[in-house]
């Protein structure tokens, strides 16, 4: 008694279900960080600037009219005209031990894909690349990062690959233990000698509207520094201000790190502190108690999240990197922060790997995109 049917309002019944499964099937797993049930059925409201240009279906599995399952696939409309992709992508899979319900989820996101023209299926991917990517494959021991790089349980992996998934390519979650570590003295002698040049800074943001001011400029900065990355697809005027506000949600101002070659923005490092503590007790409920202890969470954190960083191909050459890596080392230093994580880091990403190894990061948590032709 298998049923999988499309998730949609007004049905505020099917939405609860789909938002809740994942808080019974990890209800006792302490590496798991919950989302915002809110902000969840927000989307499923379609309450989400990728809405503006694309499409999406929620699918939910009963069986015996008991949820077990999800997924949401999705059309990226614009990836796919920019790309010239006929590629549907798939997130938000979350499924019981159940091989019957992992196999008919699929094959009705299959489906869904193949009536709008689409070849492959690939995922889990977000709705954009600031939403964390991957199936976790490696480095079950230790907690998700934050609500980015999410948490999954072992069997998941057997689940997609008895299904006709292949690996397209790992992204990687790297620790930099400050306690074992320290700034490489190429790298501060190259920041040193370009600050003293004058072209070069990168100025200390106090308030959260210096920086709202300039999101449009960083938000191009991003777009241009990442189109050589064949799964990019440009940000949309919207999905930046959104971002801009996300960010400055859960950051601090002076984290944030803006490199201006004179009075050009030339490249960024996004930094924030590791709330996912804070998200764990709040147990995807948004309200003054747990913005409190996330807004305290901030001030006794000992790790500092690196998600995304870019800078434009014509200062990368001139030294750019190392000094948003010196600003960020002197930061995790000043900050009192035992820790850094960088994530996101593809396996294709030579420059970022490089980047990652010169600053003494380990590797510790592995993330897979797979891919099923249709």
């Amino acid at each position: 008694m298998l049923e999988i049917f499309e998730v949609a309002p007004p049905d505020g019944k099917s939405i609860n279900e789909f938002v809740g499964l994942p808080f019974r099937l990890y209800r006792n797993v302490p590496q798991w960080v919950p989302p915002f049930r809110s902000e969840k059925r927000k989307i499923l409201r379609k309450q989400h600037p990728f809405f503006e240009h694309s499409e999406a279906a929620f699918l939910l599995a009963r069986r015996e009219g008991k949820p077990v399952g999800r997924i949401t696939v999705f059309d990226n409309r614009r990836f796919n005209s920019y790309r010239n992709r006929r590629e549907a992508r798939f997130c938000h899979f979350e499924c019981a031990e159940d091989e019957g319900a992992a196999a008919a989820l699929f094959a009705s996101a299959s489906a869904w894909a193949r009536k709008r023209g689409l070849g492959e299926l690939v995922g889990p991917r977000g709705f954009s690349g600031m939403d964390g990517s991957g199936l976790l494959i490696d480095g079950f021991e230790h907690r998700a990062t934050m609500t980015m790089m999410h948490y999954h349980l072992p069997y998941y992996r057997r689940l997609l690959e008895k299904n006709n998934f292949e690996k397209v390519r790992d992204y990687y979650t790297a620790v930099i233990d400050r306690s074992a570590f320290q700034l490489p003295d190429k790298i501060r002698r190259v920041a040193e000698i370009h600050y003293k040049r004058g072209h070069f800074r990168v100025p200390v943001f106090r308030k959260r509207r210096e920086l709202l001011r300039i999101a449009r400029q960083i938000g191009e900065v991003y777009n241009r520094a990442f189109i050589v990355h064949d799964d990019f697809c440009p940000l949309t005027e919207e999905e930046i201000d959104r971002l801009a506000r996300d960010l400055m949600l859960v950051s601090k101002p002076s984290l944030i790190k803006v490199l201006y070659y004179d009075d050009q923005v030339a490249g960024f490092l996004f930094a924030f502190p590791d709330l996912s503590g804070a998200l764990q007790r709040a147990k995807g409920r948004l309200n003054p108690i747990s913005l409190i202890d996330l807004f305290a969470e901030a001030g006794r954190t000992d790790t500092l999240i690196v998600n995304g960083a870019g800078i434009l191909p014509e200062y990368q050459k001139l030294g750019g990197n190392g000094l948003l890596y010196y600003e960020l080392i002197r930061t995790i230093e000043d900050a009192g922060f035992r820790k850094g994580e960088m994530v996101q880091i593809a396996d294709t990403t030579s420059l970022m790997l490089a980047d990652m190894q010169t600053l003494g990061g380990r590797v510790y948590k592995t993330h897979r995109i797979y891919r099923r032709k249709l």
